[in-house]
């Protein structure tokens, strides 16, 4: 059989052998592979941050039915109280006529990323304790309830900045790319200026005038990210549509858009791939940048540079900076390994 029909399979999939040499060039880079599967785990137990670190229990019987407070609202009057509004299940009046007739299934947190302890032994922010592994912040809240939580929305909104802001640097990139001239003149001139602009000023500026939420600082944020990849694409654009190949497909009269969507950017994509992760880590730096400025998500929002910020002020609750620094310092190193792997994956030069 010709090597260059030959395939394999990979959890079930037929790939190609350059996708086989790939594979094998990133399972190479013991680093970067381990460092993947580490990131996949913690970001889908992070995933579930309501099942593993919650002040409700997961799941209740009561008087011979399931209920799932994690899930659905209910009212202390559905377990036999007074009021209609929600049931604290930690209050012991509530737990009294619950155990009375069923259980609860409790998460391995009893905490939300804003639950306020109020039977602390000590002023908050309280040292680690049974209770509290990773102790409490300033506000005498769980620091390990509110890591998960910071976590999930840290790595969410690098990875959906990473994807919007890159589906359109390609975009922008490919079109001057692939046509040059003015086109091409006039969007490196634009692209030009608007990369000298001091982004991270301008996004303190621009959240200074509004209350920004997770979509308005996803937004802000999209405003200086795109121009990324423009010039990575743009290059492979400009080598591209000199080939032999595009030269052919566009006699035949193919119209652009599918040329370049078909011949030209299989090659971009290569190069484009391999800058992912970096840009993602890049998007969680941002994001706990202003976070610790005071810019970033809604005050009592879980955050990464919120809880950095809550160390630097209490300078004798060390937990706090420690905690944040880890956490960061692992995620940040995890997605720096993956990328490495990544690169040698679509290095040509390894074999």
């Amino acid at each position: 059989m010709d090597v260059n029909f030959a395939q394999e399979r990979f959890w079930g999939m037929k790939v190609t052998p350059i996708t086989s040499r790939r594979l094998g060039n990133f399972k190479k880079n013991k680093r970067g592979f381990w460092s993947l599967w580490i990131f996949l785990l913690l970001f889908i137990l992070s995933l579930f941050a309501e099942f593993i670190a919650n002040d409700k229990p997961i799941v209740i019987y009561f008087d011979g039915g399931l209920y799932t407070p994690v899930l659905t609202f209910y009212s202390e009057t559905d377990f036999g109280g007074d009021f209609e509004t929600e049931a604290d299940y930690k209050d012991p009046h509530v737990v009294a006529l619950i155990e009375a007739k069923g259980w609860m299934l409790w998460p391995p947190i009893r905490y939300g990323f804003d639950t306020h302890i109020t039977d602390l032994p000590v002023r908050a922010p309280a040292p680690p304790s049974k209770q509290n592994w990773l102790g409490t912040d300033d506000q005498a809240r769980d620091v390990l309830a509110r890591i998960i939580y910071g976590f999930r929305i840290s790595v969410l909104f690098g990875l959906v900045l990473t994807l919007v802001s890159s589906v359109i640097g390609i975009i922008v990139g490919s079109i001057q790319g692939y046509f040059g001239g003015l086109t091409d003149l006039l969007g490196q001139r634009f692209i030009e200026i608007w990369a000298g602009l001091p982004a991270l000023y301008m996004l303190i500026i621009l959240a200074s005038v509004v209350q920004p939420n997770f979509w308005w600082l996803l937004g802000l944020m999209l405003l200086f990210s795109w121009p990324a990849l423009v010039g990575v694409v743009r290059a492979e654009f400009l080598r591209g549509r000199n080939f032999e190949y595009v030269k052919a497909a566009r006699a035949l009269g193919q119209p652009n858009s599918v040329i370049m969507y078909r011949h030209v950017l299989p090659n971009a994509m290569v190069a484009t791939l391999t800058f992912l992760p970096f840009i993602t880590s890049g998007s969680v730096v941002t994001l706990t940048s202003l976070d610790f400025l005071g810019f970033g998500l809604p005050p009592g929002s879980p955050s990464l540079g919120e809880l950095l910020k809550q160390g630097k002020d209490n300078l004798a609750a060390p937990w706090l900076g420690i905690s944040a620094f880890i956490v960061i310092s692992v995620m940040l190193s995890l997605l720096v390994f993956i990328g490495e792997a990544v690169r040698d994956a679509f290095d040509p030069r390894k074999n």
